[in-house]
C-alpha cells in the first residue's frame, strides 16, 4: 500500500514550504508465530485423522470377520439340514 502527503505551510513573511511524504507499506511483519501455530494444529489435525482411519479399519476387520463366521455357520446348519432331509428320505423309502 502506497500514501502520499503533501504539507503546505506559510510562513508569517508570505513565503509557503510544499513537504510531499511517501510512505510504502509492503505488508505487516510478522514474527512467524501465527505460522508456527498453524503448522502444530495441522499436525495435530492429520494426527487425530489417522488415528481414527484406522480405527475405522479395525472395525471393517471386525465385522468381516463376524460376517464369515456368521456365513460359517449358516453353511454347517445347511449341511445338517442337507443330512436330516436325507435320512428322513432314507427311512421312508427304507434305506439305511
Amino acid at each position: 500500500m502506497t500514501e502520499e502527503r503533501i504539507s503546505t505551510t506559510r510562513e508569517p513573511d508570505g513565503t509557503t514550504t510544499t513537504t510531499r511524504t511517501t510512505s510504502v507499506h509492503d505488508g505487516a511483519s510478522s514474527s512467524g508465530g501465527g505460522k508456527i501455530l498453524l503448522a502444530v494444529v495441522l499436525l495435530i489435525a492429520v494426527g487425530a485423522a489417522i488415528f481414527l482411519f484406522s480405527g475405522m479399519s479395525d472395525a471393517e476387520i471386525a465385522k468381516d470377520t463376524a460376517i464369515t463366521d456368521a456365513a460359517g455357520e449358516v453353511g454347517n446348519a445347511a449341511q445338517q439340514v442337507g443330512d436330516a432331509a436325507q435320512d428322513a428320505a432314507d427311512s421312508v423309502t427304507g434305506q439305511e
